[in-house]
């Protein structure tokens, strides 16, 4: 991968995490604003429920955000766009649709046919 493309994606990354991030300072917001003691049980568990609906999603974006960095880590140390198990290329347009891909395609789907049998999915 040439210097071009390593900043091409460093940018969509970087992009890509700020956008994660402003999602989080929504959310605290949004939660300190809308949160209210509302005197039926059933109002009360409506918002509840949205608050951890929110949360859980929060929380799979705060994993993804850990991924980018450790992308960005990559990037940096020029051993971005390699496969972590048979070390190939893992593709430019396998980075395009995932730019976190740290794995080819073929050891992706290798991976996911190991998960299926394990868990009989």
């Amino acid at each position: 991968m040439n210097d071009l493309q390593r900043a091409h994606f460093k940018l969509i990354l970087n992009a890509w995490r700020r956008e994660l991030m402003e999602e989080v300072d929504r959310t605290v917001n949004h939660m300190k604003d809308e949160a209210a003691n509302f005197p039926d049980p059933a109002d009360r568990a409506t918002q509840e429920e949205e608050f951890s609906l929110e949360l859980r999603t929060r929380d799979r974006e705060r994993k993804l955000i850990k991924k980018i960095d450790k992308t960005l880590v990559r990037v940096e140390e020029d051993d971005y766009g390699f496969c972590d198990q048979c070390g190939v290329e893992v593709g430019i347009r396998r980075l395009e649709a995932r730019p976190t891909a740290d794995l080819c395609i073929d050891c992706k789907t290798l991976d996911e046919i190991k998960e299926k049998q394990i868990t009989g999915g």
